[in-house]
């Protein structure tokens, strides 16, 4: 196994719920092997609570996070990425920055949380759905073999574990 650490960048619209989940459960699920980072085309400048929230009833860090643009990560000086997801429908349409070194892409979106509107029960639900969706989509990246798989077919794969369940996007047709 390589000592070598990836860098993984969450994008989403706000950058205040679902990439900061994401940052967050990558961060301690990685086990030092990924070093995960959130951020937003717009963002809300400041962090959902009910997404720090939920964070804590799973057991992840809720500390230190912020909501911040995605130019910072554009930036001379910013970590490299080595893959880029975004996990909002709206951030993966938008004409992103050239990122430096050609990042493995790919889309992994999921219903966004903060956009519910009901009791603090419903409100509650969806972040804990936002954040196992994510856990599902993290924990099958994490099982990819990253260092002898070739590049063409680790996008794929990365393609295919957007569409696990809880993806906002309709299912590929089988060919």
């Amino acid at each position: 196994m390589s000592d070598r650490v990836y860098n993984v960048l969450f994008l989403c619209t706000g950058n205040s719920a679902r990439s900061i989940l994401a940052e967050s459960i990558l961060n301690k699920e990685g086990g030092g092997r990924f070093r995960a980072f959130s951020a937003g085309s717009q963002p809300k400048g400041e962090v959902n609570p009910h997404a720090l929230k939920e964070l804590e009833a799973l057991g992840y860090s809720a500390a230190g996070f912020s909501s911040k643009s995605w130019d910072v990560f554009a930036e001379p000086g910013a970590p490299q990425m080595d893959f880029i997801f975004t996990v909002c429908d709206s951030a993966h349409g938008e004409a992103c920055p050239v990122w430096i070194g050609h990042p493995m892409t790919a889309h992994w979106g999921v219903e966004d949380p903060a956009a519910v509107d009901g009791s603090e029960v419903e409100i509650q639900r969806a972040f804990a759905t936002a954040a196992r969706f994510l856990k599902n989509r993290i924990m099958a990246f994490l099982s990819l073999p990253h260092s002898s798989i070739d590049k063409l077919a680790l996008e794929q794969q990365l393609r295919q574990i957007g569409q696990m369940e809880g993806s906002t996007q309709p299912q590929e047709m089988a060919s």
